[in-house]
């Protein structure tokens, strides 16, 4: 955080709801608002990663609520609704959304390919629609999506995870043009490869020359300080990369990702290997 961590608390405060606070981006989102003096809560499904962070969070001085749910089901909503009723939550995060089926879409399981719609779209317009009428009634807060540059073009078994990534940047859209006038920030924080245990749990292939990576650290820290400058932004080591800029000839932008994703998952048991 920067010398307007005053001004932010004011904000974004007094409490932060991470959903997917435990580790990674996540988790670095959490420690870099703690120290701001922000209270959090902390929403994942594993136990020992969110105990990690919400302890290490702690450490300055803030308060912690932990919360172990599935972000799926209709019970874990109301379990971070009922958690947070007594909380002034000026800030929301929603870094959850991943790509739970990777599978090319006609081989694939239509209910596991529901339940990416569900984590990716479902879930976050039903936090976003309570957060964020609680902070357009109070006239401040911030909304931050945590978006993929896989939302800017298709790609092989990321058919239904693609499309959905693509829907939350345009709703975070039209929601920036709908609460700019209330005080109320929205932003889609769009990655590119990050190196977070997640991924290297996969076993992606991060030494691909030309391919840039991104660390959970750097990443938390430019979305934050860029909060305020919605509708979207695109993490800087990735801004550059041709998907999301125009052109008429989709097929050759597709053709020469679909060539680098491969080299990215060489030797991972969902991608190719040697």
């Amino acid at each position: 955080m920067s010398s307007t961590d005053t001004l932010q608390v004011q904000q974004y405060g007094p409490w932060a709801v991470i959903a997917g606070g435990s580790e990674g981006v996540g988790a670095e989102f959490a420690a870099l608002l703690a120290q701001a003096g922000i209270n959090l809560v902390l929403v994942a499904r594993k136990e020992g990663p969110l105990q990690e962070t919400a302890s290490r969070c702690r450490d300055y001085g803030v308060d912690v609520r932990e919360l172990t749910v599935d972000l799926i089901t209709d019970e874990g909503v109301e379990q971070i609704i009922s958690a947070t009723a007594d909380l002034e939550v000026g800030l929301f995060i929603y870094n959850a959304g991943a790509n739970t089926h990777s599978a090319e879409f006609l081989d694939g399981d239509l209910a596991a390919f529901q339940r990416v719609i569900d984590l990716n779209v479902t879930t976050p317009l039903r936090l976003i629609h309570h957060f964020g009428g609680l902070m357009r009634d109070r006239k401040h807060g911030g909304l931050m999506l945590v978006g993929s540059l896989t939302g800017y073009m298709g790609s092989a078994r990321h058919t239904v995870y693609g499309g959905v990534k693509a829907f939350t940047r345009i709703y975070a859209e039209g929601l920036w043009l709908e609460l700019r006038e209330h005080n109320v920030h929205v932003l889609e924080l769009v990655l590119g490869l990050t190196r977070t245990p997640a991924m290297e749990r996969v076993g992606l292939n991060f030494d691909i020359p030309g391919m840039p990576v991104s660390e959970p650290a750097d990443v938390a820290r430019e979305g934050l300080a860029n909060l305020a400058n919605g509708p979207v932004h695109i993490i800087s080591t990735h801004a550059d990369n041709p998907s999301v800029h125009a052109t008429r000839d989709r097929s050759k932008i597709l053709l020469a990702s679909h060539e680098m994703i491969q080299k990215l998952l060489q030797g991972t048991p969902s991608g190719p290997s040697e």
